[in-house]
């Protein structure tokens, strides 16, 4: 039995995942925790510490399981290779080795919504919703989609409180993965939408895998070759 454990990125709960719950091939399992501040996990007392963080998510991120960490998810997946035992592979999924980079979303653009962030957060984070699904065939049904998912009308911030969101943006803003991707404990793989609007052309163009018309949130528009990519890469790194 192979398990993949699916992480969530910035402003969406584990509910984002259900979409591919039918599409996992026998002998394939997948579990997918919310980070602290997320879902019904309470938030971390210091949100921005990869500590503690390591310290709440240790029993859910197996060594024996293939991480799977989209976006902020895989930002954070990286990061926590210093802190935790590594596991069989590391997917990173619509991210690279760190998130601002030329091309791609820039530094300075990253400062902007971090200020619109502290103005009105549930408005910036009703914007980047809407923002992160341009590259879907159709962005306003994956957006529909979404909402429905994440049972939009609970709250605006989609399960996860404001402090745990700002931090998000700091690690967003600051953690950089290159030195320890380039000596990483385990293998690792990146898949990237081939219209993926956060990331630039060339780190499209150089993912190991890359999913034929779809943007960031390939979950929401095209499940089934998301999972069959994924139970690819599972079948590539069996022990």
């Amino acid at each position: 039995m192979t398990t993949l454990v699916l992480l969530s990125g910035w402003g969406c709960d584990a509910r984002l995942w259900q979409p591919l719950a039918e599409h996992w091939p026998s002998g394939m399992t997948a579990t997918t925790p919310d980070w602290p501040g997320y879902g019904a996990r309470p938030p971390l007392s210091d949100p921005g510490s990869l500590a503690e963080l390591a310290d709440t998510m240790g029993d859910d991120l197996a060594p024996d399981a293939i991480w799977v960490g989209w976006s902020l998810g895989g930002l954070l997946a990286a990061a926590l290779l210093d802190q935790l035992p590594a596991p069989r592979a590391l997917v990173l999924l619509g991210m690279h080795d760190r998130f601002c980079h030329d091309g791609g979303i820039p530094e300075a653009e990253l400062a902007a919504f971090r200020q619109a962030f502290t103005r009105d957060p549930d408005a910036t984070l009703t914007h980047f919703r809407r923002w992160q699904l341009r590259g879907e065939p159709e962005p306003r049904a994956a957006h529909r989609h979404l909402l429905a998912l994440l049972g939009h009308g609970d709250n605006e911030s989609g399960g996860a409180d404001h402090a745990t969101l700002a931090a998000g943006l700091d690690q967003l803003a600051g953690l950089d993965n290159t030195g320890r991707l380039a000596s990483a404990p385990c293998p690792v793989w990146r898949v990237a939408g081939e219209r993926d609007p956060l990331l630039a052309p060339r780190l499209r163009e150089c993912a190991d895998h890359r999913l034929a018309g779809v943007g960031h949130c390939p979950m929401l528009s095209q499940p089934e070759a998301l999972a069959a990519c994924l139970a690819g890469i599972a079948g590539e790194s069996a022990p």
